[in-house]
């Protein structure tokens, strides 16, 4: 008798949902606790719910996330739209960080974890030829911080739209941390940043008929407010064609054409010192860590005996830089570090530091009411610059308000005196700030 064959086929295991897949691969890395509901393009989810939902809306987020693991690969995916947040991103990232410090995360992508992410890719149809940058991503060429590249640098973030500034900005264009002295309902960003203006001024000790030299003057604040204010006769540079522009304007205004010059110049090039008193704010990120000594000398050549400068720069406790999203798309070549370590520069420079400021909580502020103007006018922006864009800049405020809410930025003015031989400095003996 022959036996009977079975030919009864097993079908295949369908496959697991790609939410699924994705939340699998990702959860370890959060030791198990995934932090984000996950939600994929084909219209599954996973994830606890109630969580921030990250949605994957293209394989190609992926694509990106495979040739460009970590931050960058993520902030190309976000301000493309390949990937987003549901709801408040904020909240979202708030959340996010909460969860890493309660349960940990991994500090890098081990092979193993890479190993995987490529399989994954390859299940899902994800692997292909990288796809190209954003196009809002800065494409540098030339030799760091030489002075055309720097340009290039400033030009990328700074020449985006004086109206794109002006929206976002308090009306004196202060584009850094303000200094909020007030808790009035009445009190706005406004005042929080003349009085910012104001303290810099008291810590100069800058007068009438004082020559001042403003480095970095962005669109003017500072040195407009030190020529209207105090009387002194102002300098201010910059290598931002649009942001002179605008202060040539504004000086032509308010009739101080006599008391407010500005020069389409890089710091490096100004050699009429000296100078009763120096401001830099928030321009010594911008100078690199190789440069900083040049910087920090500059001002010392261009300060008389007795003169004073003020820094207000921001600082990273932790990795030094700026960061992959910040160096691609805001600040490309900024360089941040511990304060400590900008104070031992400036001191190695000649410079007697006097006092160190730190003005951390004042920057989460800052940005809340930059961001609070952002977010309300969403269309307005995404008009003004493009939807891209637009996502840059709702990634890189949020960002920012969180690094410094939570500490992992800060920022600090930093007072110094240039002493006459033999030690004097000038500095009053009691100060008031």
């Amino acid at each position: 008798m022959t036996a009977v064959q079975d030919h009864t086929t097993t079908s295949p295991t369908p496959a697991a949902p790609v939410a699924d897949q994705i939340a699998a691969l990702v959860g370890p890395m959060f030791r198990g606790h995934l932090p984000i509901r996950i939600k994929a393009w084909d219209g599954s989810e996973a994830g606890p719910a109630g969580a921030p939902t990250l949605a994957v809306r293209t394989p190609q987020a992926l694509t990106r996330m495979l040739y460009r693991p970590g931050e960058l690969g993520l902030a190309q995916a976000y301000v493309t739209g390949e990937i987003d947040v549901e709801g408040d991103l904020l909240d979202g990232f708030r959340r996010l960080w909460a969860t890493v410090r309660e349960h940990g995360a991994a500090r890098r992508l081990t092979p193993a974890t890479i190993a995987a992410g490529l399989r994954l890719a390859v299940r899902l149809g994800a692997v292909a030829r990288p796809p190209a940058p954003p196009v809002t991503q800065a494409r540098l060429r030339g030799r760091l911080h030489s002075l055309t590249r720097d340009r290039d640098a400033i030009a990328h973030h700074y020449d985006l739209s004086n109206e794109f500034y002006a929206f976002i900005l308090d009306p004196h264009m202060a584009y850094s941390s303000a200094y909020f002295t007030s808790e009035e309902p009445g009190y706005t960003l406004e005042d929080a940043q003349r009085d910012k203006l104001e303290l810099v001024c008291r810590k100069l000790g800058v007068g009438p008929g004082d020559r001042h030299l403003d480095i970095g003057c962005g669109w003017g604040s500072m040195a407009l407010h030190v020529a209207e204010e105090h009387g002194a006769r102002v300098v201010g540079v910059t290598i931002s064609a649009e942001q002179k522009a605008f202060i040539d304007a504004r000086i032509a205004e308010r009739g101080l054409e006599d008391r407010v010059e500005i020069r389409l110049q890089d710091y490096r090039d100004v050699v009429d010192g000296p100078f009763d008193t120096i401001s830099s704010i928030e321009m010594g990120e911008h100078v690199g860590e190789k440069n900083y000594p040049t910087y920090a000398g500059q001002i010392h050549r261009l300060l008389r005996p007795g003169g004073r400068m003020v820094i207000q720069q921001m600082s990273r406790t932790t990795r030094p830089g700026g960061g992959p999203f910040i160096e691609a798309f805001i600040a490309p070549d900024m360089h941040m570090r511990p304060v400590g370590r900008t104070v031992d520069l400036i001191e190695q420079a000649g410079l007697e530091v006097r006092d160190v400021h730190a003005m951390r909580e004042h920057y989460v502020r800052t940005v809340d009411a930059w961001y609070a103007t952002f977010d309300s006018h969403w269309d307005d922006v995404v008009g003004m610059v493009g939807e891209e864009m637009a996502r840059v800049w709702r990634l890189y405020l949020v960002g920012g308000a969180l690094a410094f809410e939570e500490g992992r930025m800060g920022v600090d003015q930093v007072l110094a005196v240039k002493p006459h031989p033999g030690g004097r400095s000038e500095m009053p003996a009691v100060r008031e700030v």
